[in-house]
């Protein structure tokens, strides 16, 4: 599905791209390789690039990198014949070959779900760590500007004795865990970032991403709370929950995030890592199932409570939140409420 056209991503692409402390314009005449393309934040991402396209005339040249070019050239139909976007159709895992320059890159592959984790653990690690060598071996031969690696929460573990975690804080987990396969590749691959900076001087900048949701995200089969609840709603399902519901979680909506992003990217430091999370409306789980049931009341949805199953897939820590003082230092905030993030989502799949 093309979302560009839909007036509601419309209006987010407007109002992303008028965020006044990020720099767009250094964008400019520049070539940008995204990977993952066709994933939630990356396809948003993509999407303002062509925003500025269209719009500014920025000129930006937009490379797609995915996997499944079928799938990308439905979900970026309108940009097709548009000689400033290009579909790069291979896996990430594979030696990268680009012509021409390339001055900033959002790696983005990778998948996250526990649908993966319990399916697919051996090629999470692979995107997450050949498929970063891969990358940051092209970033090495075309000396780029900037290398953007969206990295997870997750890569903390087991945090205690703190309310809010900083980026110098490192908590614990055991690799023996099924679900180690997502956080131990992902602290792997901001190391190997590290290490192509010491050794070949490739510039980076690392966001550690909670909870963001939004238009383009997965709903089928992927696990994750926001996207199964989403799921159930447009498809006017009732929202079971497998357990209380008492855990809470901060959701971010995704033109928050990719502001993030924008802003890490032309204005973060060389090496550095930042929180990216909405801390402003931590929520129980239960409570977002029932504000979506309640915020379309003609789809006759209830929450319905299933205590039982396999949860190997999640995460069981006890929610720690995360410090965005260092982000919100580049300018950043989180704009978008809860409420108002829900109900776009939802009707972008409508």
């Amino acid at each position: 599905m093309f979302l560009y056209n839909k007036p509601l991503v419309k209006e987010d692409m407007a109002e992303l791209t008028s965020r006044e402390y990020v720099p767009f314009e250094m964008l400019r005449n520049k070539s940008v390789l995204v990977t993952g393309a066709t994933g939630m934040l990356a396809y948003y991402f993509t999407l303002a690039l062509m925003h500025l396209n269209i719009e500014k005339d920025y000129d930006i040249k937009v490379i797609a990198l995915v996997r499944n070019k079928a799938k990308a050239e439905k979900k970026f139909e309108g940009f097709l014949s548009d000689s400033r976007f290009e579909i790069l159709a291979q896996d990430v895992c594979d030696e990268l070959s680009i012509e021409g320059n390339v001055d900033y890159i959002f790696h983005a592959a990778g998948a996250a779900s526990p649908y993966f984790i319990k399916n697919d653990p051996t090629g999470i690690i692979a995107a997450n760590t050949k498929g970063t060598v891969n990358i940051l071996n092209l970033a090495k031969e075309k000396k780029v500007t900037n290398v953007i690696y969206p990295s997870t929460r997750e890569i903390y573990g087991k945090v205690e004795g703190v309310q809010f975690i900083k980026e110098t804080d490192m908590g614990v987990f055991d690799p023996l865990e099924a679900r180690s396969c997502y956080p131990e590749s992902k602290r792997m691959a901001e190391t190997i970032l590290r290490s192509y900076n010491v050794q070949y001087g490739v510039p980076f900048t690392v966001l550690r991403i909670a909870h963001s949701y939004g238009p383009g995200m997965i709903i089928e089969s992927d696990g994750r709370v926001m996207a199964d609840f989403i799921s159930d709603v447009v498809n006017k399902r009732n929202i079971v929950l497998k357990s209380e519901g008492l855990a809470e979680r901060a959701f971010c909506y995704v033109t928050d995030a990719v502001a993030a992003i924008f802003v890490a990217m032309l204005k973060g430091g060389c090496c550095e890592a930042y929180n990216l999370a909405n801390e402003t409306e931590p929520t129980p789980i239960r409570d977002v199932a029932k504000m979506l049931a309640e915020m379309f009341p003609e789809r006759n949805i209830k929450v319905i409570f299933e205590i039982e199953g396999d949860t190997s897939g999640y995460c069981n820590y006890a929610r720690v939140g995360l410090d965005t003082t260092k982000l919100e230092s580049l300018g950043w905030k989180p704009e978008v409420k809860l409420a108002e993030g829900l109900k776009k989502t939802v009707l972008s799949f409508d």
